[in-house]
């Protein structure tokens, strides 16, 4: 099931894995509308999807305002004469720790990752669902969204809320028969290139070598590539059933992630006043983890 007669919108595909979802949607045969907030940028991957025989177009212009997200459609509809596809995908790190996070980082992060995706679907699900278009909402998660990490509040924040809004967009868009889901990459990006545990991995995918096994298969950490698939799958017919799921990917592995769901119920005749919550609560409570947890690198890898 290729995507032959479809027309995708890839927000930040200039770079990274915007641009490796750009390609691959091409690839398959969607026709592609490139953002990015730099010109060249934006006109270099334009130009790398029409030099492999695809057909693509550049909006120049940063995510997060309705006027960009209404840009993104109007151009994917007066270039290529409809929109099938959306995959939200620009962001920005301003990362630190909480009490040194300034309004600026919280809002800017907040702006374009959960803001950028939230009016860029409501402009495409808008289009789609005049034109009675069963399309494919793809939105971008991250492991730090549904587990937390160090330094990140805002990007925590924005996207776990982008997999709240996913849910919810499952169920308001299932009557038009469009698609909502959440993808959960884990790969070799300009984030991960400056964190010493991934050395070994990002080195060898710079220099265009296979990454040690550890990575792709223990890990589940691959490069932009590995991530494309799910992302044309997600687009296609084939995935028509497929709806308000966190899907991760990356290297070697594939994983469906739950929906939080409660651990523990208990009950008290009532109910909890302060007192029975002393007395009750220690044998009721399983304490649930957080962060990422990786193991130890193999020997080999260790530098």
């Amino acid at each position: 099931m290729s995507l032959d007669g479809k027309v995708a919108i890839v927000t930040g595909s200039g770079r990274g894995l915007g641009l490796a979802y750009a390609q691959e949607l091409a690839r398959q045969g969607a026709a592609v509308v490139v953002n990015d907030v730099d010109a060249n940028t934006a006109d270099e991957a334009v130009a790398s999807i029409e030099a492999a025989g695809g057909r693509a177009v550049a909006v120049v212009a940063p995510v997060g305002s309705t006027e960009t997200a209404k840009q993104l459609v109007q151009t994917a509809v007066d270039t290529f004469g409809r929109l099938d596809i959306l995959v939200t995908n620009a962001g920005v790190l301003r990362d630190t720790v909480l009490w040194k996070m300034s309004d600026e980082d919280f809002d800017l992060v907040i702006d374009v990752h959960l803001r950028g995706t939230f009016t860029c679907v409501r402009a495409a699900a808008t289009y789609m669902r005049e034109n009675q278009i069963a399309g494919r909402i793809i939105t971008i998660g991250s492991p730090t969204g549904q587990r937390g990490n160090f330094g990140q509040t805002n990007y925590a924040a924005a996207k776990a809320g982008i997999v709240g809004m996913v849910r919810t967009w499952a169920l308001e868009l299932k009557k038009a028969g469009i698609t909502a889901n959440a993808v959960i990459p884990v790969a070799a990006t300009a984030m991960t290139a400056t964190v010493p545990y991934f050395a070994a991995a990002v080195e060898a995918d710079a220099k265009g070598e296979p990454m040690p096994a550890f990575f792709r298969h223990d890990l589940g950490f691959g490069n932009a590539a590995d991530v494309a698939g799910l992302i044309a799958y997600l687009a296609s017919d084939a995935a028509a059933d497929v709806t308000g799921q966190a899907i991760g990917v990356g290297g070697d592995r594939l994983q469906v992630w739950s929906h939080p769901e409660p651990v523990v119920t208990a009950y008290h005749d009532g109910g909890w006043s302060y007192e029975a919550l002393q007395e009750e609560f220690p044998g009721v409570y399983q304490a649930q983890s957080v962060g990422e947890k990786f193991p130890p690198l193999p020997e080999e890898l260790q530098r």
